[in-house]
């Protein structure tokens, strides 16, 4: 009897007992390590966030179960729902939110995630400030950068990034590690990747997270750190229930 097939993000399981997400998630395994070595960066240099936004609990597990620990999310209220209950049972796992942040929500954010991504604004650089400061510990910090200048996405414009990270080490005492972005859906992607690497060398950040389920080894071959891909493992997305009931809005970064 021939073995079972999956598609990505789907839940059935092959002769091998591989769920569908498992099967999806070595392939971008693959892919990563070949963009790494046709790029001539070291294995492993460019790191995967399973982008897990609106993902249910169940699906996410088999994620962890093949061993992926790096977690992207979207939305505060949402990751408060999943993930005390998935950190309980996987505590090495590493949870990012690449999703836009209201400053009413900072201190709840500081409590779930170990990174956030999407600093772009002195309002919000002042309330995690404030919220770092009674948590006693600082958090992971990336700018996000709005490469495409497009008035519905968040992020600072380019012209202005220089100084908001001045800001944000003099004013607020916040330590920024790198730089995100995503590129314009109608964009080619490697002008951005290549502008915002720009603009982490001359502001002396390492950290780079950039390159989606469609673009991740351009990314890789122009210096991503990171790279956040959730629908070349996940599939297609439902509907997210806690999204009705927020205020945040943001673009598909996976």
């Amino acid at each position: 009897m021939a073995a079972e097939t999956s598609i990505a993000g789907g839940g059935r399981r092959g002769r091998r007992g591989m769920s569908g997400v498992a099967q999806s998630l070595a392939r971008v395994r693959e892919e990563i390590a070949r963009a790494e070595a046709d790029s001539g960066r070291a294995p492993g240099s460019a790191a995967l966030i399973a982008v897990s936004k609106t993902v249910e609990p169940a699906r996410i597990e088999d994620a962890l179960g093949a061993g992926q620990r790096l977690f992207g999310e979207n939305y505060v209220q949402e990751s408060r729902r999943k993930w005390p209950a998935l950190r309980e049972a996987w505590p090495d796992a590493e949870l990012h939110l690449i999703g836009p942040l209201q400053s009413n929500k900072a201190e709840d954010a500081l409590a779930l995630f170990d990174a956030i991504h999407t600093l772009d604004r002195p309002s919000l650089a002042k309330a995690l400030a404030k919220a770092a400061q009674k948590a006693g510990r600082q958090p992971r910090l990336l700018c996000q950068v709005n490469t495409g200048r497009e008035p519905q996405k968040g992020g600072v414009d380019p012209d202005d990034l220089d100084a908001f990270l001045a800001s944000c080490r003099g004013t607020y005492g916040l330590a920024v590690e790198g730089l995100m972005c995503i590129p314009p859906a109608e964009d080619p992607p490697s002008p951005h990747f290549a502008w915002l690497a720009q603009m982490a060398a001359r502001n002396g950040l390492e950290v780079l997270s950039m390159g989606m389920s469609g673009d991740f080894a351009a990314a890789i071959q122009l210096g991503a750190t990171h790279v956040r891909v959730g629908t070349a493992i996940f599939g297609g997305r439902g509907t997210n229930p806690a999204k009705m009931s927020e205020t945040e809005q943001s673009p598909d970064n996976s």
